[in-house]
């Protein structure tokens, strides 16, 4: 495995890649890998040629009072993992190299940035689409990879390269959990143990709006009124929203039919974990 700080390098191999007509996959990340981002780079590996995994906390997408300082961070560990994971090239930009003195570009996906995290986090996906277009455009992957637990991520990437006519298929892979049923987060690591259990609400509250639905229930307001009493037992908890939308196109959804996403944010302390799932209602 190569690692590469600097574009030009990145680019050059690259244009290497594409003479030798390589099928390249990406899997853009924020580093702190544990076994989602290992699940991404084990399927690139598995149905691409050539493996790009990105390791760069992106300060664009983190607001005022954010955890952008705090994050989380251990290259030498995401080294570890991606050499084990068969990743062939890491590429680990400094915020200098993405964003140059001068830099004034931004992105901006509307309609699909208009609710869950988009609503609460002004700004964020701005952050999100600038970024990981500039990375489209410097690594130029046939395919790229993302991770179910940041379903709006994904949707919005997907609304991006349909609009801008680029040739990369977005793959969003399932979530991974503890077996706990805790998604899988670097910022999982901000956790005490306490904490850690509390935050099982998340997908406790996830699994009783599924049971709900499956029993027949189709009143959104009795579905989150029992998903907040459920989170809400744990103390230090507070919820940033929980919402039903349209799997697609992320509007709030009126009648529970087709195919849904519901979301959540839920604050931990000074923590905030996302969690998600998707269903098919049939009416």
């Amino acid at each position: 495995m190569k690692i590469i700080r600097s574009i030009a390098s990145m680019q050059n191999r690259v244009k290497e890649m594409r003479k030798k007509a390589k099928r390249i996959g990406f899997v853009p990340t924020m580093g702190y890998l544990h076994p989602g981002h290992m699940s991404l780079a084990h399927q690139s590996v598995k149905e691409c040629d050539i493996t790009v995994m990105s390791i760069y906390v992106n300060p664009l997408q983190f607001g005022s009072g954010e955890d952008y300082e705090k994050y989380p961070r251990d290259l030498k560990k995401d080294i570890t993992l991606s050499k084990k994971a068969g990743v062939d090239y890491l590429f680990v930009p400094s915020d200098y190299v993405m964003y140059p003195e001068g830099f004034s570009s931004k992105v901006s996906v509307t309609n699909v940035t208009q609710t869950l995290c988009g609503a609460s986090r002004p700004g964020h996906f701005e952050g999100v689409a600038t970024v990981v277009l500039k990375l489209f455009n410097i690594i130029m992957p046939d395919a790229a990879y993302f991770g179910q637990k940041d379903a709006q991520q994904a949707i919005i990437i997907k609304k991006m390269v349909k609009d801008l006519n680029m040739p990369i298929e977005i793959k969003a892979l399932p979530i991974v959990r503890e077996e706990s049923g805790l998604a899988m987060s670097s910022r999982n690591a901000y956790l005490s143990e306490p904490q850690k259990l509390q935050a099982l609400s998340l997908y406790q509250a996830l699994s009783k709006a599924r049971q709900l639905i499956r029993q027949g229930e189709c009143s959104k307001v009795k579905i989150i009124s029992a998903m907040k009493r459920l989170i809400l037992r744990e103390k230090s908890v507070k919820i940033d929203y929980i919402a039903i939308v349209d799997a697609e196109k992320l509007s709030i959804k009126k009648i529970i039919k087709g195919k849904v996403l519901i979301a959540l944010a839920v604050f931990i302390g000074k923590v905030r974990l996302i969690d998600n799932i998707k269903l098919k209602v049939k009416k």
